[in-house]
C-alpha cells in the first residue's frame, strides 16, 4: 500500500515521523503522492497548532476519501473526543507510534482509538535508520516536569522519561556508520536527560568519543541545566558545536515569575557570560513569547533591552496562546491580539537585524560547512555555528565537509565560493 506522512510541530515530531517512515518502508509500504494511508503527526502547543491539525485532517479526508486516515501525537492525546467529527480511522496519542505497522495491519474498517494514561507511560524506544539526511536526530528524552504556566505540553507528553544510554550510543554509532556527519540530540526537555546516575553531560562525553562524529548538537536546552559539569564539557570538545538554542521566553522578571520559569534575567545573563568566556563567538539563539497575560509596554521594552544586552543571534517568536487548563489561561490582563501581532513584528524585525549582524562578522572568512541540500546548482548547508551557507557546486559534494570563503549576505544565506 502507498502512504504519506504529514508532520506538524517540533523536532521531536519530525524525528518520530522519520521513524514511522522507516518502519513503513521496511515493511514494504511505498511512499507516494496519491496515498492509500495518510498519517498526520499532530501538534497542540498553541491554538493555531490545534487549528492546523484539524484543518489538515479534514483536507486529507476530502482529497483522499478512500484512504485510511491516521492521526497521532499531541493533538490526539489532548482532543480524542473531537476526532469522530474529523473522520479519523486510526488515532494514537503519544505512545505506540513505533507500532504503526501493526496498527495498520490490524485495521479492518473498524476505528482504532488508542490513548494511554500520559502519567504512567514509559519511554518508547525508537531507532532512526534513515541515511538520506546529513544531520541525524536522536530522541533521547520525552515529557516535561517544569509546568510553565503557559504550556500544555506536560499534560500531553507526560513526565520526563529517557532512553537508555547504551541505546543512544548504539543509535549514534549506527547513524555515523551510514554516513551522517552530525548528530542532534532532541527531546521535549532534553536537558533533563537521566539514565540512573548518568546525566546529559555524562552522555555527551561518551558520544564525543565515537570515531567519525564530526558534530554533536543539542536541539534546545534550558539555562538552568548549564551547570559547571556541562560547561566543562563545552570547554573541552570541539565536536560539540559552537551553537546553542537556549529559551529566554521573556526579558522581564515580572513576566518570568508569572510564567513559572526557574530563573530571572540576571541569572540568565550570568550564565551566558560564562558560556561566552568559554566560546567567545558562539551563536546563541532563543525562544520568546510575547503578549503573555500582564505584559505591559514596560515589560515588553525590558524584553527588547534584555535581548540586545545578551546579544542573541536569532529569535524564534511566538504570540502567547491561551491553552485551556493551564494556569495562565485563568490569569487576568489577557493581551489584545492586535498588540500581540505588533510585538511579534517588532521582535521578528529585531531578529533579522541581529542575525545579519552576526553574519557580517564572518564575511571574508574561510569556514567549513556540510552541504545538506542541492538546489538549482547550489550546495546549501550549515556551518557548525549554524550559519546557513549557499555555494555554487556539484551534487557529488553533498554530505562532505568542505571549506568555503564567505563573500556576501543574501539573507537568510551567506554566499560562499
Amino acid at each position: 500500500m502507498k502512504y504519506q506522512i504529514y508532520t506538524l510541530g517540533c523536532k521531536v515530531n519530525e524525528y518520530e515521523s522519520e521513524v514511522m517512515d522507516n518502519l513503513l518502508s521496511n515493511a514494504g509500504y511505498v511512499k507516494a503522492e496519491d496515498p492509500d494511508i495518510c498519517i498526520i503527526n499532530t501538534c497542540t502547543v498553541t491554538n493555531t497548532a490545534d487549528s492546523k491539525s484539524r484543518k489538515l485532517i479534514r483536507k486529507l479526508k476530502r482529497e483522499y476519501p478512500n484512504s485510511i486516515i491516521v492521526a497521532v501525537g499531541c493533538f490526539v492525546q489532548k482532543s480524542m473526543d473531537s476526532l469522530d467529527d474529523l473522520g479519523v480511522d486510526i488515532a494514537l496519542g503519544n505512545k505506540d507510534k513505533s507500532k504503526i505497522v501493526s496498527y495498520l495491519e490490524d485495521y479492518k474498517n473498524d476505528k482504532i482509538l488508542k490513548v494511554y494514561d500520559i502519567d504512567t507511560m514509559d519511554f518508547e524506544d525508537m531507532t532512526l535508520n534513515n541515511s538520506d539526511l546529513t544531520r541525524a536526530y536522536i530522541k533521547i528524552e520525552d515529557g516535561c516536569d517544569n509546568y510553565c504556566s503557559f504550556c500544555i505540553i506536560p499534560y500531553v507528553r507526560g513526565h520526563v522519561r529517557c532512553k537508555r544510554k547504551e541505546e543512544v550510543v548504539k543509535e549514534a554509532r549506527g547513524l555515523i556508520k551510514k554516513g551522517h556527519r552530525e548528530i542532534v540530540l532532541t527531546g521535549i526537555h532534553t536537558g533533563h536527560y537521566r539514565d540512573g546516575s548518568i546525566d546529559l553531560s555524562d552522555l555527551l562525553v561518551e558520544l564525543l568519543e565515537i570515531e567519525g562524529l564530526e558534530r554533536l548538537r543539542i536541539s534546545s536546552i534550558e539555562i538552568t541545566e548549564l551547570d559547571d559539569k556541562f560547561l566543562n564539557v563545552l570547554a573541552n570538545s570541539s565536536v560539540l558545536v559552537n551553537h546553542m538554542h537556549i529559551p529566554l521566553q521573556s526579558g522581564s522578571d515580572k513576566i518570568l515569575k508569572s510564567m513559572n520559569r526557574k530563573y530571572n534575567v540576571d541569572y540568565f545573563k550570568e550564565k551566558i557570560d560564562r558560556i561566552r568566556k568559554i566560546r567567545p563567538n558562539i551563536n546563541i539563539t532563543t525562544d520568546v513569547i510575547v503578549g503573555f497575560p500582564g505584559e505591559t509596554e514596560d515589560c515588553f521594552r525590558k524584553t527588547i533591552e534584555t535581548i540586545r544586552d545578551i546579544g542573541f543571534t536569532k529569535l524564534h517568536v511566538f504570540p502567547y496562546s491561551k491553552r485551556e487548563g493551564t494556569r495562565a489561561s485563568f490569569m487576568k490582563n489577557q493581551i489584545d491580539e492586535k498588540i500581540k501581532k505588533e510585538r511579534v513584528k517588532q521582535l521578528l524585525d529585531l531578529s533579522r537585524e541581529l542575525e545579519i549582524s552576526y553574519m557580517n562578522k564572518y564575511l571574508n572568512s574561510e569556514v567549513s560547512f556540510i552541504p545538506e541540500v542541492y538546489k538549482d546548482g547550489f550546495l546549501i548547508g550549515h556551518t557548525e555555528n549554524y550559519l546557513l551557507v549557499k555555494v555554487f557546486g556539484d551534487e557529488s559534494k553533498l554530505k562532505q565537509s568542505m571549506k568555503t570563503l564567505l563573500c556576501e549576505i543574501d539573507y537568510p544565506y551567506i554566499i560562499g565560493k
